[in-house]
């Protein structure tokens, strides 16, 4: 996959750059796998916004992506197309079982069509094939990684990411996120061979306001452009200093630095190593 960057013959078009989608081989979607979306602009059931700067957009139809499998238990499938969607920042893929049903997958990359994918308890390790940890060769990269037994994939699924094998020893499995944490995973949980697509998705450059209210987000104003009842920045002649020891949410909570995960979380015995700091890596 590459990037198209655009000649700067306007203000809109400087700095802007697209994927070029050389590996989509589809355009038009499954209609027996696809499902209207309602927009809420970001609003609850009373009306009331608990997401700031959603709303507009371009309409979205839903793909239904399987994430388990595991029904589809030994049926081999193969790729019939590389799709995208724009529910998520992953390509995914179209498979079609031996059994005539269609479905769709996360599309990891290197994925071509016409290649033969299996879900198997203990599956030869190749990539798109989906099987237990005990039997993933340590050291080799998984994504769409099960959490909870049953449950389906839940962590890994964005695009170019990619977890880690890393050890199998014990009752559990170390798994090492792309965080950089490393957490155990029950054996019997299930996750993909391979990394996830459109690894060149995290350099593209939007290049101006207008294709971000395309993809449904609403401009965002600096807290210390507001009033002083509306955010803690606010107040002050003009673009004052926010006057604090450091930035606040619009709630009051330290916006850098602080922890909001819950000290007695039940799954904090699973976790080995906490995530690593961007600064320290």
């Amino acid at each position: 996959m590459g990037i198209k960057i655009y000649k700067p013959t306007t203000n809109g078009r400087r700095k802007m750059s697209v994927l070029t989608y050389e590996e989509i081989t589809k355009t038009k979607p499954e209609k027996s796998l696809v499902k209207r979306i309602k927009k809420h602009a970001g609003r609850n059931s009373q009306g009331k916004i608990t997401i700031r700067h959603q709303g507009g957009g371009y309409l979205k139809k839903y793909r239904m992506v399987d994430f388990k499998q595991v029904d589809k238990l030994n049926i081999p499938a193969k790729v019939a197309a590389i799709e995208y969607d724009p529910g998520r920042s992953a390509f995914i893929m179209l498979v079609n079982y031996k059994d005539g049903e269609k479905r769709y997958h996360i599309a990891p990359a290197g994925m071509e069509v016409g290649s033969e994918i299996v879900t198997k308890v203990k599956a030869k390790p190749q990539v798109g094939n989906r099987m237990k940890l005990r039997n993933v060769p340590v050291g080799f990269d998984i994504h769409n990684v099960e959490l909870n037994l049953g449950k389906g994939g839940q962590m890994v699924r964005s695009a170019g990411s990619g977890a880690k094998l890393v050890s199998l020893e014990g009752e559990m499995a170390h798994v090492q996120f792309p965080s950089g944490e490393v957490r155990l995973i029950h054996k019997d949980c299930y996750a993909t061979i391979g990394v996830v697509s459109n690894a060149d998705h995290q350099n593209v450059r939007i290049g101006k306001a207008g294709r971000m209210r395309h993809m449904g987000w609403k401009p965002q104003v600096l807290g210390k452009s507001m009033n002083p009842n509306d955010h803690p920045h606010g107040g002050g002649e003009g673009h004052s200093p926010i006057g604090l020891p450091g930035p606040r949410t619009p709630w009051g909570k330290p916006a850098l630095g602080y922890k909001t995960r819950w000290r007695k979380k039940y799954s904090n015995k699973y976790i080995i190593s906490r995530k690593k700091d961007k600064k320290t890596q």
